[in-house]
């Protein structure tokens, strides 16, 4: 995200960026796309849309999902960003864009293979609901864990960008600012994630469209600023080397 952490403010400041690779720019565009796209997908679902061919959304689902394991993966098992000492963004980023990507793989798999048996059923909100319900057990997990990753980067000021970071880098003195930007983030997609099985029991109604809300916010929030990570870190990077 914006900032790679509380990196030491110096006019000089140098990274050895073979020793700290970062990808978490398309990491936040996917994050983003895809909670907009199952946020779209839910409303079409609840709406009672026609949603016999589902070959589209299997094809966005599994593109996105497999971006987020691979990239997710590879930062959960190797920590690349503690190369230069914040270990701490390797959980807060890797591990949730695991979780989702996993998700969105799943889904993707099941509308491709078994999405008929709901197309037929009488009621496909239930036939939707009762799918979806054990899986629900580790969003609302996860979802948990989005809230504690807000906590601990209120309470710890994680993230600060350097004033080599353009954009970014001018509000880096204001690091409880940025925290509780990113902060934010974690929090709107951790109340959706909360809230997600308890709307599968009521079908939908007041607290699926609150889910939706918090997604949907958080979704256009982490996709254009992963855009503007692109033109951030690749400053970050010309400016450190």
């Amino acid at each position: 995200m914006g900032g790679l952490g509380v990196i030491l403010a110096q006019p000089e400041l140098k990274i050895d960026w073979t020793r700290m690779p970062t990808y978490n720019t398309i990491m936040a565009v996917a994050a983003g796309a895809g909670l907009l796209l199952v946020v779209a997908f839910g409303r079409r679902l609840l709406r009672g849309d026609s949603l016999e061919n589902v070959d589209g959304w299997a094809l966005a689902f599994g593109a996105i999902g497999g971006i987020l394991t691979v990239m997710g993966l590879h930062m959960s098992l190797t920590w690349p960003l503690a190369g230069q000492g914040f270990p701490y963004h390797n959980i807060i980023f890797g591990e949730p864009s695991v979780a989702f990507g996993v998700l969105l793989l799943a889904v993707a798999f099941y509308l491709w293979k078994r999405w008929a048996m709901v197309t037929v059923a009488s009621d496909r909100r239930k036939a939707a609901a009762r799918i979806a319900g054990p899986v629900s057990v580790f969003v609302l997990g996860m979802g948990l864990a989005c809230l504690a990753i807000a906590a601990a980067s209120l309470t710890y000021t994680l993230f600060a960008a350097p004033p080599q970071e353009p954009i970014a880098g001018a509000f880096g003195h204001m690091k409880v600012l940025q925290s509780a930007f990113v902060a934010g983030l974690y929090v709107l997609v951790g109340v959706g994630a909360v809230l997600f099985p308890f709307a599968l029991r009521a079908r939908g109604g007041p607290l699926a469209n609150v889910a939706g809300v918090c997604w949907g916010i958080s979704g256009v929030v982490f996709l254009l600023f992963g855009v503007l990570n692109y033109f951030m870190h690749l400053g970050l990077i010309v400016n450190t080397m």
